[in-house]
């Protein structure tokens, strides 16, 4: 098996979620979350975008339904030994070979949890879910519950974490390296995922973000390549990944003199990033750090152009996304807590001059203030 942690690291964390189901008097949890299978067992593929359901009871036992193809995927990447194969063929149900498992593990009349917000569980397969478990057993909603678990990280997870940040650094050498006038986007993220891989690490949770000109005001990834001006802009969204830990980036490189703007836009960004660092510690919670960063930034006269969050938690993420919970927003009443990763980002986009700026990186929250994962100067950067 390729698992990536010690036994005794998967037999804590299941402790941990058993407890958890006792404390909420549930009697099990039909997990849909890549992310808890993956946590919880190791399991390790993209084959949730099929059905498959991994279930744990509150004694420990743990089984898996899934596709063919994946079942020596679950075989040499994880820990779980009943492993269940549902049919591929016309007209085929697996959510009632869900109920089948369930039947067979002595499940009827069970109170169960389930994640019901998650990729993996399509609004199609959930409504048959609901259906094949009618009067068989209660659903409970607990799409949160390894969620919540998973966002205090072990020692072991933070090595991973800080592996995926020195990723990063490397992501954003080579990034430089290639940036200049006359540079074509294609070769600088190809050499920002070529640093990933020759590092040993993975694909991101979510595409690497590029955009120049006015697509530097872009905060998502689109197809489309584009030759850098003799004096332009790139931002540049990206993350270390290591054993699908991630540790994200985020810089607009200025090419040639900087506006003005930019240097407006770069202040603020800095002074927001400092002050979301006072409050990134225990004894805060998410909409503090929020605050911290509107705050600097509406002092600055960019209220028009910020978000309106400005980061969120990471860990080892799945495809769509590589943004886990909690997230930095106004009113989030979520404790920060030792251990926890954030990604926070200063984003400022002003359509009306078309110009962009962006600083952001990985920390890891300590008892005195959190400490980034990434070695590199915040200063901005200019070619």
């Amino acid at each position: 098996m390729a698992l990536h942690f010690e036994p005794g690291e998967y037999a804590d964390r299941k402790a941990r979620v058993i407890a958890a189901l006792s404390a909420q008097n549930l009697d099990g949890l039909l997990m849909f979350h890549q992310e808890s299978m993956y946590y919880l067992t190791g399991y390790d593929t993209f084959g949730f975008c099929f059905f498959q359901c991994l279930y744990l009871d509150g004694d420990g036992n743990v089984s898996l339904l899934t596709r063919a193809p994946d079942l020596r995927q679950a075989q040499q990447t994880s820990n779980i030994k009943d492993i269940r194969i549902w049919s591929d063929e016309a007209g085929a149900q697996p959510a009632d070979q869900l109920k089948d498992m369930l039947v067979s593990l002595g499940a009827k009349g069970k109170r169960l949890g389930i994640e019901n917000n998650s990729y993996g569980l399509t609004h199609f397969n959930g409504k048959a879910v609901d259906t094949a478990l009618e009067g068989f057993c209660d659903l409970v909603e607990a799409s949160d519950l390894v969620s919540l678990i998973r966002c205090v990280k072990s020692p072991a997870e933070l090595d991973y974490v800080r592996r995926a940040g020195e990723l990063g650094d490397e992501a954003l050498d080579a990034a430089i390296a290639k940036t200049c006038a006359g540079a074509d986007e294609g070769d600088i993220l190809a050499a920002q995922q070529a640093a990933v891989f020759a590092g040993g690490g993975d694909y991101p949770g979510n595409e690497f973000i590029i955009g120049s000109g006015r697509d530097a005001l872009l905060c998502r990834y689109k197809s489309g390549r584009r030759v850098l001006d003799v004096r332009d802009q790139l931002t540049l969204e990206f993350a270390g990944v290591y054993r699908h830990y991630h540790a994200a980036m985020m810089r607009t490189v200025i090419i040639g003199e900087p506006q003005p703007q930019h240097l407006a836009m770069n202040d603020a960004c800095q002074a927001a990033l400092a002050a979301v660092e006072e409050k990134m510690r225990p004894g805060h919670c998410a909409g503090d750090v929020f605050d911290a960063h509107a705050k600097a930034m509406d002092a600055h006269g960019m209220k028009d152009h910020r978000l309106n969050a400005c980061g969120y938690a990471l860990g080892a993420k799945f495809t769509p996304s590589w943004m886990d919970f909690p997230m930095f927003f106004h009113g989030n009443e979520t404790e920060l807590a030792e251990n926890m990763v954030f990604f926070a980002h200063m984003i400022l986009m002003d359509s009306d001059s078309g110009l962009a700026m962006t600083l952001g990186r990985t920390y890891i929250v300590t008892a005195n203030g959190p400490r980034s994962v990434s070695c590199h100067s915040l200063d901005m950067i200019v070619i």
